[in-house]
């Protein structure tokens, strides 16, 4: 499995939880986990585990891209563990364990297809500087009744008062006292899995939720945030919930983002994104102007689905720009209001349908691009920019993926990685198209 030998403490303790299984577990391009599972005593002895490489571009309809893409003699890779991120699963019946693993091909190198390994990628060139990403993820999503036929409509719970909510209910907390089983299995399994959480609210939606991720390191963020909506699935399940990350799952109802804070600490501890003097610093300058230069050139990063781009709503708290400003929710990039310690660039663009990995690799990505070409951002914007500009990001897939494969991709993340990913979002476009919609049938049916 590798080279690294699993620390005696972290196998007393395998043995003394009485897990059976051990999941070995990674992020797919859509972020589903993926992997095979070991019997524990197995795990603990080092057996190799071995998967196809092509598993990470398994595309959401369950079709691959052409073998060219992975290796026309369909190859495999080594599942890696971290063992930093071995934990109990907290809502497995029989006791059994999980941990991420990386996938490694047969150089030894990491695989440049799996999104752990194009995030790593990024943050190996910032440690070059001495930087360390600090990001801070806010997910959004709904809770519906359990939802069985893709064909009706999500519907949100019926709670103990009997009622269903209808919306707009934003930062109360009636429905989040009458699902509190639902959310006290969540804390209790985000603590099992040593993730922490930070505050949560009711959002505007009818069931809508969003619960906020303490701020640290970006590979840490991005397994806390991969582990922490495959939690949300599983105890919604447990509770006859459904649990949606869909970036617009209700028509006339607001999406679900996942809002991403970013600042960079020296060796030192402390903020490059701040002066001595406490004034804003050119990376911090540089780094939103490079979010401005090439953020909408990798949009299928952080909107990887057609209904993704549902989200974009003017009026509905969704950037449809790449403006910045100070404190200010209309914006594509927003400052938040902070001393210099806690100078933070929030992009507001990803949905909560993106994958952590990539969507935090494609902006720390640009916003280093930024900082390294020296960019100078546009003049800060004031006032609702809902009413003074246009949209000026791609506002489908299809565009979007059109101008992924134009611009900066294969530079920030290489040609092997940035080709296939494109390739899976073919597979998925092709299929999507051929579809037949119920919008399609109502107002085109008894057309003569």
């Amino acid at each position: 499995m590798s080279d690294a030998r699993m620390p005696a403490g972290l196998i007393e303790w395998l043995q003394h939880s009485k897990a059976r299984d051990v999941e070995l577990a990674f992020a797919d391009v859509h972020g589903f986990p993926r992997g095979k599972t070991l019997p524990a005593a197995a795990f603990i002895k080092g057996q190799p585990l071995r998967i196809a490489r092509a598993v990470p571009l398994q595309s959401c309809i369950g079709e691959f891209p052409d073998y060219s893409f992975y290796g026309e003699h369909d190859p495999d890779v080594t599942l890696a563990p971290d063992y930093n991120t071995l934990r109990p699963v907290p809502w497995a019946k029989t006791p059994r364990a999980m941990v991420i693993c990386d996938c490694v091909d047969h150089d030894g190198c990491l695989s440049p297809l799996a999104p752990r390994s194009v995030l790593k990628q990024v943050l190996a060139r910032y440690d070059a500087y001495g930087w360390t990403p600090v990001v801070a993820p806010e997910l959004e999503f709904y809770l519906f009744a359990a939802h069985g036929d893709p064909a009706q409509p999500f519907q949100a719970p019926q709670l103990a008062s009997g009622r269903r909510e209808a919306g707009f209910d934003a930062f109360g907390f009636s429905a989040l006292g009458e699902l509190e089983a639902f959310f006290d299995e969540l804390y209790q399994a985000c603590e099992t899995l040593g993730i922490a959480t930070d505050t949560c609210v009711h959002e505007m939606g009818p069931s809508q939720f969003e619960i906020n991720l303490k701020h640290g390191d970006a590979l840490k963020l991005a397994d806390d945030t991969f582990l922490f909506k495959t939690a949300l699935k599983e105890i919604a399940h447990r509770h006859g919930l459904s649990a949606v990350c869909m970036a617009k799952p209700l028509p006339g109802q607001p999406g679900s983002s996942m809002h991403i804070h970013q600042s960079v600490v020296d060796r030192q501890g402390r903020n490059a994104f701040s002066r001595a003097d406490g004034s804003g610093s050119p990376e911090f300058f540089g780094f939103i102007a490079g979010l401005q230069r090439f953020l909408p050139e990798l949009m299928p990063l952080f909107c990887p689905n057609p209904n993704s781009y549902r989200r974009f709503v003017k009026g509905m708290a969704a950037p449809v720009n790449l403006s910045w400003g100070l404190d200010n929710r209309s914006v594509g990039l927003r400052v938040p209001v902070s001393g210099p310690e806690a100078r933070r660039v929030e992009n507001r663009l990803p949905g909560c349908d993106a994958n952590p990995y990539l969507a935090l690799a494609a902006s720390l990505g640009a916003g280093l691009a930024g900082i390294e070409q020296k960019l100078v951002p546009d003049e800060a914007v004031h006032g609702n920019v809902f009413k003074q500009q246009a949209a000026s990001l791609p506002t489908t897939l299809d565009a979007a993926c059109a101008a992924m494969a134009a611009g900066c991709a294969e530079s920030l993340f290489g040609a092997d990685f940035s080709r296939a990913y494109l390739a899976v979002k073919e597979v998925e476009l092709n299929d999507y198209h051929r579809q037949v919609t119920a919008w399609e049938r109502q107002y085109l049916g008894f057309l003569v």
